[in-house]
Order: C-alpha cells, then structure tokens, then sequence
C-alpha cells in the first residue's frame, strides 16, 4: 500500500497540464448525461426557508469593521439568510433554448460539486437534526432527527451555535474535467467556506472551520458514510465542518463535543435516499477516490494562528449593500482588453486577501496563510506593467529570494500600502505570458490583471497529505475575495483552472518541488454577451413564504 502522503505527490504531478499535453480528461462531453446539478433526498422531511426580505442590510464595507453589524438572534429566517447567501440561487440565465442556475458561491465550470448541510439543535423552528440544503427550492430536508438536544445532561450543540458541512460529489466535476476535478472540487470547497463567511458577516455571527476534526468524526454526522442511503447514487465525500456562531465579536466560541453528536447521529432517525445525478458514466476515474482516500484528515491537534496588526484596510467607494454584492458576483466569460484599473481598487484588492484579526473571511481559519499572488499586471493606473509578487506571510521572502530567478529585480512597488510586501520581479509586457501560461486563454491577457496562486507546497505537506486539499481551500476562498472586491469597484473577476502548473515555475526559476502553483484568476472589465438574458433567481417559488 502506498504511502498516503506520496499518492498525494503523484497526483499533483500526474494532473498537471503541459504545454505538449492536458492531464487526463473526457475528450468530448458526454451532454446526454450532464449531471443533475441539484442533490436531492428524497423520502425526507422538508422545511421551506423564509427568503431575505427587501429590507435595510449592511453595506458591504461594513463587513470588514469588527463589531459593526449587531448580531442577529438564532431563527429559522437568520439560518435562511445565511444559506440563501452563502449557497442559494443567484439568478436563471438563459442563452438561445439553454437555461442554467448561478449560485452565490462560485464554482468551477458552475457544476458545483460542492453539497451544505445544517446540524442543529435547540434552534426554535427546526427540528433537531442534520438537515441537507436544497438551493434549488431553497429547503431543509432532514436527514437525521436526533431522539434529544441533550447527551447525559450535557448539550450537543452550544448555546447560539450551530454546525455547517461542507461536502463533495466529485463525480460533478470529473463529468468535465477528468482526473484534475479533484483539485477543483477542493478549489470550491475554499469558495463555501469564504461564501459561508461573508454571509455569516451580514448577520453579525462568526464562522470558524473545526480544523481538528477528523474526516471520519463529522462524515458519520453529516451521513456521508451511509452507504445504504445512496445506493446507485454518486457518493459524497466529507471535506469541511464549520462552527456558526450568532454572538458577539469577543465573545468566546464554545467547541462542541465531537464524540456527543456523534452518538447523537448514530442514535438519530435517518430518512432519504439520494438522487442518481446521472445515469451513465462514461468514463471512470479512479484516482479521484485514491487522491481522496489519502488526503483524508484524521483528529488532529491544532494551534490556533492570530493574525498580526495590520492598518485598516483600504478605503472603498462601494456604496452597495453586502447583499447586493454578493448577489451580483458573476464569473466574467470576456473582458474589454483595453480598460485600466484604477491603482486605488488595486490595491484594495490586495489589501482584502491579507489576513485580519475578526475580519471575514480569513477569520474562519486557524492557521497562517501558505499562498501568495503572482501577478501579471496589465492596465493598472500608476503601476508599471510586469510580473510582480505579492506575499500574504512575510516569513517567506528570504525562502523565494533564494529559490527564484537571480535576476528578478525585487523592488518594493512605489505608492503601494506601507504594509504590503508587493515586489516588482520584472517590468515587462506580461500580457502574452499570462496568456500563454493559462492554456491560451485570452481571459487571463485582456483583464487588468491576472495571477498565480503559488503555494508554499513542501513545508505545508510536511505537516500531513490533508494539507493538500487545504491549500486549494485557501486558493479558493482567495478567488472569492477578488470576486467580490472586483463587483464592489465595478468591474469583474473570474477564475482559471486550465494553467499549465510547471511553465509558471520555469517563469520563476523554481527547481524544486516547494512552490506550486495551484489557481490562476484575473480581474478586469467584463464584456457580456447581450443574447445572454439573466431571469429571477427564485421566480419558480411564487407562494414561497417571505416572497
């Protein structure tokens, strides 16, 4: 048997596009059998959620000032908001005879593979439980219902609390993507849990991933692990447990006892059985299940990291509401390749990825940033074009001066936050590069800016395989950062997962394995097609309570 930690190398490596050849895929696409992009169980309980009234809601700058938003009471519609926000439908778009969903929370190819659940107990309105989210219908199915909220007198769940997991179906991704759909599945993982955030942040509540769980602790609570339950169905893998929490900044989080809700659970009714999403897989892709089964986390002792004092972030001339934005946040399909940015929203954009003390989302985390930003500006005002690097953990930047090309300049970029250690590397026509790196695609040229999420890929994996899917965790949460800052300085970003992973390392001059580049994502303004018709995001729902 392998070594877990060596499956996961080899996967990285055997899923790398090179510019000879792409990592193993599908080819053609099989559209007979697109899977359903909803997971559904059916037999279950079903609670329809309150949708968010037109009412006032912070503003989205307000998001960012600790103890500005006063915290809202647990209840059935505060638990709406933040699903509606964090996972439900956005809009209905329509081209020509095809109509799809988009969704608050991003995701590769818009297949979201990634599935919410709902462990609560003592929440007035819902039953105590483990209940799926449909964002579809926008519901609670219950999965489980627990015979009690207490456990030998001690609750299951603290006071004001509740749980929110995160699962995979993988399948959704490999559908399109072949053998590389792990990475991306682990991509949008990172977008929930910075989706969850931000919605959390509206309510005033605070969000923290359980990051000491095992895998198998918080699978068996959400019943991933039920086999009977989804038969023929495409499985789910667990990836991620939140701690939702409607209290007050300062206020001390209470964890809650893994073992009680695991008995909890095991003792619990359970109903449904899930959804066949397609009926014919045309190809298999079983590496996708070892990558998974080696990268999985058992219990773990962790050491919860602070993030330093920073200055307040940069200002922003955003006068929308927090729910606007995140309503709006779309993936831009192609830019104008001719307008610039404006040096002020450039910075903000880098300011709002740097880790703060009770600022979302990066709160959420426990451990220090293992991801920075190289960058390929474009049509930036008063930043000379050129390839730059920007790093979110200052404990790196004797490592990548040793490692990087010699004969990078390493200036400190005038006019740039005092705080920032953003470094120009190389002043340069970078548009044809950026290009060329992300599988030539003209997106990644014709933006103001685009870049490389590079990540500090040995000395993260030398704590344990699962660090792998956190990394990408990170990338992801950093690609819905700069998909909101983008929509709040009105303009648009979008995510590249198609980039061929080792020419971005031969442009740096790395020779080993302790830098990898793991998301390209660019920003700039968005030309869209005016066939494209945009329809209401919940309009089937007309008797909907709270419509």
């Amino acid at each position: 048997m392998n070594n877990p930690l060596d499956t996961v190398l080899a996967y990285h490596q055997r899923t790398k596009h090179h510019l000879q050849r792409y990592a193993a895929g599908p080819g053609e696409l099989d559209w007979k059998n697109q899977p359903d992009p909803f997971r559904r169980f059916v037999g279950t309980p079903q609670l329809e959620l309150p949708l968010l009234a037109a009412t006032a809601l912070p503003l989205y700058v307000d998001l960012y000032k600790p103890g500005q938003i006063t915290p809202q009471a647990l209840s059935l519609d505060s638990i709406a908001a933040l699903f509606e926000l964090a996972f439900g439908l956005s809009a209905w778009k329509q081209y020509e005879g095809t109509r799809w969903a988009l969704r608050c929370n991003p995701s590769s190819g818009n297949l979201h593979p990634t599935e919410a659940y709902l462990v609560s107990a003592g929440c007035e309105s819902i039953e105590d439980g483990v209940h799926h989210y449909v964002s579809r219908d926008h519901l609670l199915e219950q999965r489980c219902r627990f015979a009690t909220a207490t456990d030998g007198g001690e609750r299951i769940l603290p006071p004001g609390s509740f749980l929110l997991g995160l699962s995979s179906i993988h399948w959704r991704e490999a559908w399109k993507y072949g053998e590389r759909a792990f990475r991306y599945c682990q991509h949008d993982v990172g977008h929930a849990i910075a989706a969850v955030r931000y919605a959390a942040a509206t309510l005033g509540w605070q969000v923290r991933v359980l990051s000491a769980w095992s895998d198998a602790e918080f699978g068996t609570m959400l019943g991933v692990d039920r086999d009977p339950d989804f038969g023929a169905a495409e499985h789910e893998s667990p990836d991620a447990i939140l701690l939702v929490t409607a209290s007050a900044l300062g206020s001390t989080a209470v964890e809650p006892n893994a073992a009680a809700l695991v008995n909890a659970v095991r003792g619990g009714q359970w109903q449904g059985q899930a959804n066949v999403l397609a009926a014919h897989h045309s190809h298999q892709w079983p590496v996708i299940d070892e990558v998974a089964l080696a990268g999985a986390k058992p219990e773990t002792q962790e050491t919860v990291w602070r993030a330093p004092e920073l200055p307040d972030p940069a200002s922003s001339t955003c006068g929308k509401t927090a729910v606007e934005i995140i309503r709006q946040r779309r993936s831009a399909q192609a830019f104008d390749g001719a307008s610039a940015l404006a040096a002020e929203a450039f910075y903000r954009m880098l300011d709002m990825t740097l880790p703060r003390h009770a600022v979302p989302p990066w709160d959420a985390l426990t451990w220090a940033p293992r991801m920075h930003l190289l960058l390929f500006v474009h049509r930036v005002d008063g930043v000379a074009p050129g390839l730059y690097l920007f790093l979110r953990n200052e404990g790196i930047e004797a490592k990548l001066r040793a490692e990087l090309n010699p004969e990078f300049e390493w200036l400190q970029t005038p006019g740039c936050p005092a705080h920032f250690s953003l470094f120009r590397l190389a002043a340069a026509d970078a548009k044809n590069a950026a290009r060329a790196l992300s599988c030539h695609q003209d997106i990644a040229a014709d933006g103001a800016f685009s870049l490389a999420m590079l990540a500090e890929y040995d000395t993260g994996l030398a704590q344990g395989p699962w660090i792998y899917r956190q990394l990408f965790w990170e990338a992801g949460m950093l690609g819905q950062v700069l998909y909101l800052e983008a929509e709040a300085a009105d303009v648009r970003g979008t995510g590249i997962g198609c980039y061929f992973d080792d020419t971005v390392h031969d442009l740096l001059g790395i020779k080993n394995s302790s830098i990898q580049s793991l998301y390209h994502f660019t920003v700039g303004a968005a030309l869209e097609d005016p066939r494209l018709q945009t329809l209401s995001a919940y309009a089937h729902l007309s008797g909907h309570a709270g419509r």
